[in-house]
């Protein structure tokens, strides 16, 4: 049996190296499992809390950070028909849904169409706005507000991934 000394003097076989590598690989195995399990859930409901919360807020005036960047936004891609009070409450009930049929699972196909006209929703002042909000000093706090969603389009992507295994049908 071949033997390894290690820092502290002592001589290991490579027996009982080989030993607690097999432990760490179970219990690295068992921690993957779980998280596997657990972990497409958690982002699924952390989503829709996100959208939830931020789509409730959008319901009282004044309480949005983004509200005027909202309003904005809808007065564009409405041609002007969709301004003011009637467009942050558009939003807010929008998001409000994706946020409910995220976390609770409830017409979870139609909420994650809802959620990808949301993102058109999101990134759209990059366009319509891009001079005042991308200027050569770099992007404004306002566009890194909006580039920071990336992240919630990767999580949407991998949340729409799962659902998306089922075919469409009834349930038996």
């Amino acid at each position: 049996m071949s033997t390894t000394t290690l820092g502290t003097g002592r001589a290991s076989t490579a027996a009982g190296l080989d030993t607690v590598l097999d432990r760490a690989n179970a219990a690295q195995a068992v921690v993957q499992r779980f998280l596997a399990r657990a972990g497409v859930p958690a982002l699924r409901i952390s989503l829709g809390l996100v959208f939830l919360v931020f789509g409730a807020l959008k319901f009282f005036p004044g309480v949005s950070p983004v509200e005027a960047l909202v309003t904005r936004t809808w007065n564009a891609l409405s041609f002007g028909l969709i301004d003011g009070y009637a467009a942050m409450a558009l939003t807010a009930g929008l998001e409000v849904f994706v946020g409910l049929t995220l976390v609770t699972g409830v017409l979870f196909r139609v909420g994650l169409l809802a959620l990808a006209a949301t993102f058109v929703g999101i990134f759209s002042p990059l366009v319509f706005f891009a001079g005042e909000l991308l200027t050569t000093a770099g992007p404004s706090l306002t566009a890194q507000y909006i580039l920071k969603d990336v992240i919630l389009v990767a999580a949407a992507m991998v949340v729409a991934a799962g659902a998306l295994r089922r075919p469409i049908g009834r349930r038996a």
